[in-house]
């Protein structure tokens, strides 16, 4: 299905996009992959680093149609990853995880529409679910968005994935309590009863992957995924580590929430049970309003959430099995050489 053809991934000098390109880039899947962002200093550091010949870099914004629509041109397949990301910096600067989370999919969409390709895969975030903050607001109109421009789309299947927090990703909470560790400081905790979902970057591609083989225009896949205390995390990467470091609580932060959940019962009620990932269709009702009002669910309220507070709970032992394997805590906590940094 993806042999000889050609892969656009958005902001693909990120966490996602090298992932993704660890896993196809010495493989004989996609004849061409192409990287759009807007970084040329990491552009020109993967181009050196990796040398690959399947490689083509782009430089642009999706905020800028001028510059997505030229890099769709004979493209098969989009992974669309660029977004702002973090929470803090969307809080205080709102209009622009607009331009890019909201207006940059919409352009992203619209090129891959102009030129035919067959498939965009637009990644979310659990925050997009009940969403109280800025970034998570933006993410979830994102993903209003998508499904919007799929039911118009003939040759063009949109559909979408919704992960958790990536462990050890850029700005996540790992790196920050291994930098603390190393400096002998205090591991700064917001509130050490509030659950996170633990993903590796890994499972975020297998989960895109899923939707890829998978989705039909509109749909939303949520991949079913173990979760944590912060406390417990943060005890975890005490013992793994050997000290014995304060762990200091600081309160919760502006934006954040006690539990992160992957699908709002209203989903979950229509959710579709794919062992290890739930698939959610599209609502395709039409402006119809009488039928919003004249027909409900009646065991709605029956229904659960899918969160961090009542997914499979690991401990602190189960949590150090599962962080331990990560490529960044061997390398940064047990010193390792280790070549593949982002399992």
């Amino acid at each position: 299905m993806i042999k000889d053809k050609t892969l656009l991934i958005t902001g693909g000098t990120g966490s996602f996009g090298n992932a993704v390109l660890q896993r196809f880039l010495n493989t004989d899947h996609f004849s061409e992959i192409r990287i759009f962002s807007r970084d040329e200093k990491k552009q020109d550091d993967m181009r050196n680093r990796l040398k690959s010949d399947k490689l083509r870099f782009y430089i642009g914004d999706v905020r800028d149609f001028e510059s997505v629509e030229p890099a769709t041109r004979g493209v098969d397949y989009i992974f669309h990853a660029a977004a702002l990301k973090q929470v803090p910096s969307c809080e205080f600067f709102p209009m622009q995880a607009v331009k890019t989370n909201v207006e940059g999919t919409h352009n992203v969409i619209r090129a891959a529409g102009m030129n035919s390709v067959r498939k965009v895969i637009c990644l979310s975030t659990d925050k997009a679910a009940y969403p109280i903050n800025a970034m998570g607001i933006s993410k979830a109109m994102m993903e209003k968005v998508a499904i919007a421009e799929s039911r118009n789309l003939k040759d063009t299947t949109v559909c979408l994935t919704r992960y958790g927090n990536v462990m050890a990703s850029r700005g996540s909470v790992i790196p920050l309590f291994i930098n603390q560790l190393k400096s002998n400081q205090a591991l700064t905790v917001t509130d050490p009863n509030m659950t996170r979902f633990l993903m590796s970057l890994h499972d975020a591609v297998d989960l895109v992957l899923f939707a890829f083989e998978h989705g039909n225009s509109g749909d939303l896949f949520v991949n079913k995924a173990p979760a944590s205390t912060i406390g417990d995390l943060a005890q975890a990467m005490k013992e793994l580590s050997g000290q014995d470091n304060e762990i200091k609580v600081i309160g919760t932060r502006h934006g954040e929430k006690l539990y992160e959940t992957l699908c709002t019962r209203e989903e979950m009620i229509k959710a579709e049970d794919m062992g290890d990932f739930y698939r959610i269709p599209a609502d395709n009702r039409d402006l119809n309003y009488a039928l919003y009002f004249s027909e409900g669910e009646a065991n709605i309220s029956e229904i659960e959430d899918y969160h961090s507070h009542n997914t499979n709970r690991l401990d602190v032992e189960g949590v150090k099995s599962l962080v331990k394997k990560l490529a960044y805590v061997r390398q940064e906590l047990f010193g390792e050489e280790v070549e593949d940094f982002l399992v």
